[in-house]
């Protein structure tokens, strides 16, 4: 992914606490530094480091070193959290969730599923 400006790009965090939460560079405060918050996914406003974070090609229009609440408008003005479900990378976090959360008897039945739809492609094939 790549971001032309940093301070208008979505970042998602890959390390910490916040780990598999999105959030945006507000500031940048040195080479190594930022400060980032997610105002709908619980990310506070924070320095963290650029090796925790990746970007996203998601943008929001932002100024440097905006306040919380113009960084809520622009989020909420993006429709963040809808752009992210649909781009691939979202989708794919989202069913590694779904499937670390599923139970056994889930399992069984995505099992079942597979078998069934694997068993109708070989007899069309042969």
């Amino acid at each position: 992914m790549s971001c032309d400006d940093d301070v208008t790009c979505s970042v998602l965090i890959n390390y910490g606490p916040d780990a598999n939460k999105l959030a945006v560079i507000c500031d940048v405060v040195d080479q190594n530094r930022c400060v980032v918050y997610g105002p709908s996914t619980d990310v506070a406003r924070q320095i963290i480091g650029y090796k925790r974070l990746s970007l996203t090609d998601i943008k929001i229009p932002l100024g440097r070193g905006c306040k919380a609440g113009t960084v809520t408008k622009a989020w909420a003005a993006a429709d963040v959290e809808a752009q992210w479900a649909a781009c691939g990378w979202g989708k794919k976090l989202a069913a590694r969730k779904t499937k670390a959360l599923s139970n056994d008897f889930e399992r069984f039945q995505s099992m079942v599923q597979k078998k069934k739809v694997n068993g109708a492609a070989r007899a069309a094939t042969a």
